[in-house]
């Protein structure tokens, strides 16, 4: 009865000294350890890029590490939306994205990703507010909110103005 007992303690033994050791290989990684790219899936100078560039430049600073930004434009955002996907998934390829994510998958019949299954949110950056507009004798039918329907801007407020004089001519 006494050599179980003691090839328990041997086995407890060992692993208490080999411990040490272990755990000095299975330490983790301080992240980011590389350079990380940050894909927008849209031309450069746009308001993605703007913000992946400020939002990178932030990163570096913060964390110590390079920020690198990627535009992959085309296809409605689809080109680099799937350069993401199949990229590992490691936390060194972020995006950068917005609605037109939710508006591809309606759009298109196939897409070579499920944006849900496929990307893990990991933080917002910027809230934008949507509006629908349609012409008052389109027959449409009350669109459900959770908030109540904003209140119509005028004309000739200065918001207004603005959102137009920024449209190209």
């Amino acid at each position: 009865m006494k050599l179980p007992h003691r090839r328990q303690f041997l086995h407890l033994a060992a692993g208490t000294a080999a411990l040490p050791a272990v755990s000095s290989i299975a330490t983790a990684q301080v992240y980011p350890s590389r350079p990380v790219r940050i894909i927008v899936p849209f031309a450069p100078g746009g308001a993605n890029d703007i913000t992946a560039r400020l939002i990178g430049q932030w990163l570096s600073e913060r964390l110590g590490q390079q920020f690198l930004i990627e535009n992959r434009a085309g296809g409605g955002g689809n080109i680099g939306i799937e350069a993401v996907v199949r990229a590992p998934a490691d936390g060194y390829t972020l995006l950068v994205v917005g609605s037109t994510a939710a508006i591809n998958a309606t759009l298109y019949e196939k897409l070579n990703y499920n944006f849900i299954r496929d990307i893990a949110p990991s933080a917002s950056i910027v809230r934008l507010p949507h509006v629908m507009q349609v012409n008052p004798s389109f027959p449409l039918p009350p669109f459900p909110s959770s908030s109540p329907m904003p209140r119509p801007i005028p004309a000739r407020s200065a918001w207004a103005r603005a959102a137009t004089e920024a449209q190209p001519m």
